[in-house]
């Protein structure tokens, strides 16, 4: 699907500086694009690439547009606009309406006759299923689920009794929703589990990314807000609740009952204890541990950035120093006042 210059400029609001009439058909990177293609700058990073690219056009902000050989999409986010740029030149697949061989589909279920349900998904009782859905193959959508319209569920997606999800959610193969919360109450020497009674809550426009699992609350809902974008391999404990717009990398594990607020963007391999709130609009960068509550906007930071193994060695053995560094310190300074 080719478009041109001129009308993307025009849709997507960006000054163009070059020819109207050059087509694109496709998107590719700096270094690797083609004649036909559409790259981009976002990152200053790659900018020594812009001089010797061969795409057709490229779309930055105002700044590099002077060094661009070729035809030039000038925008103050470059990024995002490639991104409604690149889903308009590479469409998603249409969902083709039926059910595929080995689909089971409980006669209780309401599922829309523009929905597509892949071969060997399993579609529980009084389950509902949108329009132009699709399931991909071997889902198991339990009982009492809703999936509203234009969702994609792609292969092996797991939604447990009562999970509720929005329209035009994405979600990626192995992601399971409204599992079993980890509550259990210590009974003398051993533990008992806590029946998990409440349900998944998923607005619109939510992604999660593969293997990501987000368990149901314990009494009230898991709720996940409009807009969220969850990364691979997350875990989402009973009644967390996430803001709207907020979004979380790999490998972050959530503990139970933590409220994070709208428009976060939490890094990888974060840590989040249980039972604390995240303001709005905080960022937490790459293997943080969040130990207490956030109240402020702004930046945090916990990991301590890799360093050769002597140097870490000598840091570490300083940091273990550090208590009997302080006792001579109050020492001297109760000295020093008699």
């Amino acid at each position: 699907m080719g478009l041109t210059l001129g009308e993307l400029a025009v849709r997507f609001g960006c000054e163009l500086r070059g020819d109207a009439a050059v087509v694109v058909e496709r998107v590719g990177t700096l270094a690797g694009a083609a004649p036909g293609d559409l790259a981009f700058l976002a990152n200053p990073q790659y900018r020594s690439q812009l001089k010797g690219t061969r795409a057709s056009a490229v779309v930055l902000d105002a700044a590099a547009a002077a060094e661009c050989p070729a035809a030039a999409l000038v925008h103050s986010n470059p990024y995002a606009t490639y991104a409604r740029i690149a889903a308009l030149l590479h469409p998603e697949a249409p969902a083709t309406p039926g059910r595929a061989p080995g689909a089971q589909v409980d006669a209780s279920a309401r599922v829309a006759a523009s929905a597509s349900i892949g071969a060997n998904a399993i579609i529980g009782p009084r389950s509902t299923i949108g329009e132009r859905v699709l399931i991909g193959a071997g889902c198991v959508i339990g009982a009492d689920v809703h999936v509203g319209d234009d969702c994609r569920l792609h292969p092996r997606v797991t939604l447990e009794a009562g999970t509720r999800l929005g329209a035009r959610a994405r979600l990626q193969s192995g992601v399971v929703i409204g599992s079993d919360g980890f509550g259990y109450a210590r009974d003398g020497r051993q533990w008992t589990k806590v029946p998990q009674l409440g349900r998944v809550r998923i607005g619109d426009d939510v992604e999660i990314g593969a293997n990501t699992t987000i368990d149901r609350g314990a009494i009230d809902d898991t709720v996940i807000g409009d807009g969220v974008k969850l990364d691979n391999q997350i875990q989402v404990a009973h009644n967390v609740q996430i803001g709207e717009h907020t979004v979380i990398a790999a490998c972050t594990g959530i503990s139970g009952s933590t409220r994070i607020g709208a428009r976060c963007m939490i890094a990888g391999a974060v840590g989040i204890v249980g039972h604390l709130d995240i303001c709005d609009d905080v960022v937490v960068t790459g293997l943080s541990m969040v130990s207490h509550s956030i109240s402020t906007p702004g930046v945090y930071s916990g990991g301590i950035p890799a360093e050769p193994a002597a140097v870490w060695r000598r840091l570490v053995g300083r940091l273990k120093r550090i208590d009997a560094l302080a006792g001579r310190v109050t020492r001297l300074e109760q000295d020093g006042k008699r």
